[in-house]
């Protein structure tokens, strides 16, 4: 990896995928950049957070054009690698009856052969929170070592360390992705999982009994995403379903990843886990009332007027 500059306060790990998103009744699909943790790196930095990136891409066209978005986002760059010998991955977004379908292309691709002796440590130890997820661990096994090398890095610093479940079955089989998702929730401060990951995950479907078993692994703050009954946010004191504020959904793509953004931007700003993710569950949903993963995201000010008018 690069030498990077001094470390942003939230620095994100992951892959990111070019985007081709097919909208319903269209015949055509249109470019956009996707990939979660780079979509949670970009809705933080729209909510006006300092945000950095840790990743591999190839020196492809796709690749450059993640490097022209980071910029024009102001998110830092200074430890992402550029890969002579691996492509940039890409994915497409269609649209069915049970809502997005996606379709990778990503195999071998830049991020998937990051290393534990590439990880740009000093980076990782500077920031006040790393972000990953299930997806950046369930693209190569060296991937995953990567992330819990980051984890740790991050643990034994001192700082936060947030983890996304972001389940993601055509990725690697459930066994697999129990056991290293619930190893990376053990390292976790802030865990989200979604009440459809949850249940593949634990066989819970009460989105406080999946509070209960997270809590139980070792976060002190748990959010279950329930997408249109809003989020259960749970610590071992309190606990709260923050509602969805009302929109016009179109696609869901990056609706999470924009919840983790704003979740972490909040938090640290606050230090209050329930004001975070009311401000989060409104980012999410202006997210879903657009195209794409990134185009929609929504800046500070649509969603504190969205706080304000759509109660």
């Amino acid at each position: 990896m690069p030498s990077p500059a001094k470390s942003p306060d939230i620095v994100c790990i992951g892959e990111p995928l070019f985007e081709l998103n097919q909208a319903k009744g269209d015949v055509v699909f249109r470019p956009g950049h996707g990939g979660d943790t780079s979509n949670c790196a970009i809705a933080a930095a729209r909510q006006g957070a300092s945000v950095g990136y840790v990743t591999a891409i190839g020196t492809d066209n796709f690749g450059q054009s993640f490097l022209d978005l980071w910029k024009q986002e102001g998110v830092d760059t200074s430890a992402v690698k550029r890969d002579g010998t691996a492509p940039t991955g890409i994915y497409f977004v269609t649209h069915g009856p049970e809502g997005h379908v996606f379709s990778y292309r990503r195999a071998g691709s830049a991020a998937s052969r990051m290393t534990p002796e590439e990880l740009p440590g000093d980076y990782i130890r500077g920031a006040k929170v790393i972000h990953t997820s299930g997806i950046s661990q369930a693209i190569s096994s060296q991937a995953a070592d990567f992330v819990f090398a980051a984890m740790r890095a991050a643990k034994e610093a001192g700082k936060l360390v947030s983890y996304d479940t972001n389940l993601r079955l055509r990725l690697w089989p459930i066994d697999r992705a129990r056991a290293v998702i619930h190893a990376a929730a053990g390292l976790a401060d802030i865990l989200k999982t979604s009440s459809d990951d949850a249940f593949e995950l634990t066989g819970e479907k009460d989105a406080d009994k999946i509070a209960d078993f997270y809590l139980g692994l070792g976060p002190k703050i748990v959010i279950v995403t329930m997408g249109p009954d809003g989020a259960l946010v749970a610590t071992a004191e309190k606990r709260m379903v923050i509602p969805a504020i009302r929109v016009k959904p179109v696609d869901a793509t990056g609706a999470g990843d924009t919840f983790d953004g704003a979740f972490l931007t909040e938090y640290l700003r606050s230090a209050d886990p329930f004001a975070a993710a009311r401000y989060a569950n409104a980012a999410a949903g202006l997210a879903t009332e657009g195209y794409g993963a990134v185009a929609p995201m929504p800046t500070r000010n649509a969603v504190e007027a969205a706080l304000a008018e759509r109660r």
